[in-house]
């Protein structure tokens, strides 16, 4: 391997030589290779000062510096303006010494041209040699493989693949049809993504890329179904938020995920309205430390608030949030705080001490198979109860905006759980009337990756080698991903006014043994090798979820993810009545749904289970 200095001397040797050719080729070409006796002096005379002229120029305008296999058009520029600046030199120079020549106008005209060519011709020949672009056309090793897409983002890629010895770049597909039979790099467009399983059969195809970083969720979740019908491998490459941040390049590959499948557009939030409410402010998350809210606690950081104060019941999940945040925002205020939200005493210090403008209330016991068996007491206190005092306290303590985080498991609740978040949701907006606080209640469904939830489980089934367990063959659930869940929070706390309950968006409810397929065949493996296994409703579940109960109805935002229910309302009578029975002592699971019938008359304990064998037969007869 040659070291910089010999890699500039040989920059400068052949920069040298291609000045004195260019200038002897000047004079050649002026004269159609038939150069007078005089002329042919007068180059001789000449050439070893325009060369030494020419070279000092060159390095005053830090040409060595570079290294020509990462020539780009930067060099080129400062080459064309290296060249141009010393063929003015060239006449001042002779004027000064007082030759006697006399330089053909023309040799002026071609040298510089010539040394132009020379000079960027051979930096970027070199590159092409050093990517082994010369012969990429015709390069034989490396793996097949197909890009779907032929924007920016796929001629990136393909410049990126040119150096790669694992892959071989075959053709581009692309649903644009002016772009269909033109060339990317030297590579064809074949066609649209729809003739995917025909190109990948004729050119023996088994690995396609996904470069679409900018589109729809939806196109490419339709790349992504097209790869399966034909029965190929897909990578993707990182998404345009990810490029855009400078957080990776695009040639740094990844499998495909279920947030692939699942996800959706990117939110686009009200950046300047966000930053009125939490840039510079005092910002407080409860249950700091679970899903929801240490997610919440990274949107909050990004509007950098004046101090951010995490308040949570679990010693280590509040340890795990404090460390990435002093590793993610170093300059971020934040105070971490250990309590529990039902602590009148230790919620109110904190409130008095810090006094936070915005409150986002997600701290919650949500698992509800765990709430509904033995805990149902310990779910009424800590939904409802928990909630009233934060929501009290704020009110107290004059905070401006207090958003409760609620779940679509609150409409027509046949669980615990989902009865006592529509109880939570009652109390704030019977708090709404005789506060100045705004109380925002925020509704969505299951978050991808959450604790306790679904895939992480599936995950941990498939590692074992299965079988992978589903309650039920029709059980469908909502899902979006934890940041669009925590965007659209700040996004509604920011919106309501006091006493709404937001409804987001989640899009087409998924099948959870669907779920379970795609993640089988994501993680490599056939419904053959990784059974899944139907073990019935769960005690509380339901097989369809909703996001409006069925006398509500809803009312349009300018946000469109988001709307606003219209929900039976509470007042101070029916809180005082409420508080009495969640003050007391204790209550049996059986008592407390008693109980919630009263109290929540949309409530239905124990709804029918659909026989699975039943709901198996009718599938496969049908």
């Amino acid at each position: 391997m040659l070291n910089s200095n010999t890699r500039t001397a040989l920059a400068v040797l052949h920069d040298a030589l291609a000045a004195a050719l260019a200038w002897s080729f000047a004079y050649l070409l002026r004269f159609n290779f038939e150069l007078p006796p005089h002329f042919a002096t007068e180059l001789h005379q000449t050439v070893y000062w325009v060369v030494s002229l020419q070279m000092i120029v060159f390095w005053r305008f830090n040409l060595y510096r570079g290294i020509w296999r990462y020539a780009s058009t930067t060099d080129l520029r400062r080459i064309f303006l290296a060249v141009m600046l010393s063929a003015a030199a060239i006449p001042l120079l002779f004027g000064m010494l007082r030759l006697d020549l006399v330089i053909p106008r023309s040799v002026l005209i071609i040298n510089p041209l010539l040394l132009i060519l020379m000079m960027g011709g051979s930096r970027f020949i070199y590159r092409l040699w050093k990517e082994q672009g010369l012969y990429r056309n015709f390069k034989l090793r490396g793996e097949p493989v197909l890009v779907l897409g032929a924007g920016d983002a796929a001629m990136s890629l393909a410049k990126d693949l040119t150096k790669s010895s694992d892959w071989r770049l075959v053709g581009f597909l692309d649903d644009e049809t002016g772009k269909h039979g033109r060339m990317l790099n030297g590579i064809l467009v074949l066609g649209k993504l729809d003739s995917l399983s025909e190109w990948a059969e004729r050119l023996g195809v088994s690995q396609v890329i996904i470069a679409m970083p900018s589109s729809s969720h939806q196109q490419r979740k339709r790349a992504i179904q097209l790869c399966n019908a034909a029965q190929v491998k897909a990578l993707t490459v990182p998404s345009f938020d990810d490029l855009m941040s400078g957080k990776v390049a695009v040639s740094q590959l990844r499998a495909i995920e279920l947030d692939d499948l699942l996800g959706r557009d990117t939110v686009v939030l009200d950046d300047a309205g966000l930053h009125g409410l939490l840039t510079g402010k005092i910002v407080m998350v409860t249950g700091a430390g679970g899903s929801i809210g240490s997610e919440m606690c990274r949107q909050v950081a990004r509007f950098a608030p004046a101090s951010l104060v995490l308040f949570e019941l679990s010693e280590f999940a509040l340890y795990t949030i404090e460390q990435e945040l002093q590793q993610t925002f170093p300059a971020l205020n934040f105070i971490c705080l250990v309590g529990d939200v039902r602590d009148a005493a230790r919620v109110d210090e904190i409130m008095q001490r810090y006094q936070p403008s915005v409150l986002f209330h997600a701290a919650a016991y949500k698992h509800v198979p765990l709430m509904e068996q033995h805990n149902a007491w310990q779910a009424i206190r800590n939904n409802v109860l928990g909630t009233w005092t934060v929501a009290r306290a704020a009110q107290r303590w004059g905070i401006a905006k207090f958003v409760m985080i609620s779940t679509d498991k609150a409409i027509n609740p046949t669980n615990v759980m989902g009865a006592s978040k529509r109880l939570a949701e009652m109390v704030c907006q019977a708090l709404q009337p005789s506060a100045d606080t705004g109380f925002v209640m925020v509704r969505f469904g299951n978050v991808l990756g959450s604790t306790g939830s679904v895939i992480p489980k599936f995950r941990a089934q498939i590692a074992q080698g299965g079988p992978i367990t589903v309650t039920h063959p029709e059980i469908t659930r909502y899902f979006m991903s934890i940041p669009e869940a925590a965007q659209l929070v700040l996004q509604a706390g920011l919106m309501g006014q006091g006493g709404e309950i937001f409804v987001l968006e989640m899009g087409e409810p998924v099948k959870i043994a669907d779920l379970a397929k795609d993640l089988i065949r994501l993680s490599g493996f056939t419904e053959e090798e990784i059974r899944i296994e139907f073990t019935g409703l769960r005690p509380g579940e339901k097989l369809y979820e909703e996001l409006l109960a069925d006398s509500e109805h809803t009312l349009p935002t300018p946000h469109p993810k988001l709307r606003i229910a219209q929900a039976r309302q509470a007042d101070a009578a029916w809180l005082a009545q409420l508080l009495e029975w969640v003050s007391a002592t204790v209550m049996g699971d059986d008592a407390v749904r008693t109980a919630l019938t009263q109290w929540v008359p949309e409530y239905q304990p124990n709804p029918p289970v659909p026989d699975i064998k039943k709901v198996e037969r009718v599938a496969i007869n049908g």
